[in-house]
């Protein structure tokens, strides 16, 4: 008798764990939580910046998006007091356009774009290298589509939900990003 009652309940915490590890595998935790290595090498997830919205963009700096920086370093300080967070994640992914060391890449994001964002260290965002917390913000889609080029950008809500999701021909000066923020940090 206990031994049945045993295996029953073994087998039905088995399926529960087996139910668990699918739905977390699949899908990931929040985005918020993921963990990723700031550009000086220590940990840092989004809950760390409690926000109202977050705009995440793959960056590089030998792209011709790459004054693009410029631009969202003026949406951060514009919209910051409000409650955005930018989050720069450097990527040499696409035409091996950020060949430079963190080090390096910070250098030239502070000094020639004046960059007081928070920046990821460098990492794949595209293919079998994803970087997990890439592959989270992706996977909000039904369809998840790779990240297509440098300077895609993707709004978060406060809880950590994509909201919008930008190409990177949409400038941080542009209507639609800056009415999406807007909307995510009214009061």
């Amino acid at each position: 008798m206990k031994g049945q009652f045993f295996i029953r309940n073994s087998y039905k915490l088995g399926l529960l764990g087996l139910i668990s590890f699918f739905t977390f595998s699949a899908f990931g935790g929040p985005v918020l939580s993921k963990s990723i290595s700031s550009i000086d090498g220590k940990p840092l997830s989004l809950d760390q910046y409690p926000a109202k919205a977050y705009l995440i963009v793959n960056i590089a700096t030998q792209c011709g998006y790459t004054k693009q920086l410029k631009g969202l370093e003026d949406l951060y300080l514009k919209y910051k007091d409000q409650g955005l967070v930018v989050l720069g994640i450097p990527s040499n992914d696409f035409g091996g356009q950020t060949p430079e060391k963190d080090s390096e890449v910070l250098k030239f994001c502070k000094v020639n774009y004046g960059v007081t964002f928070p920046l990821t260290e460098k990492v794949s965002v595209k293919g079998e290298n994803t970087h997990p917390f890439v592959k989270e913000l992706l996977n909000q889609e039904q369809s998840p589509k790779d990240i297509q080029w440098n300077f895609e950008k993707f709004l978060l809500n406060s809880k950590g939900e994509r909201v919008a999701r930008f190409l990177s021909a949409v400038t941080p000066d542009s209507p639609e990003i800056q009415s999406a923020i807007e909307k995510q940090i009214q009061p």
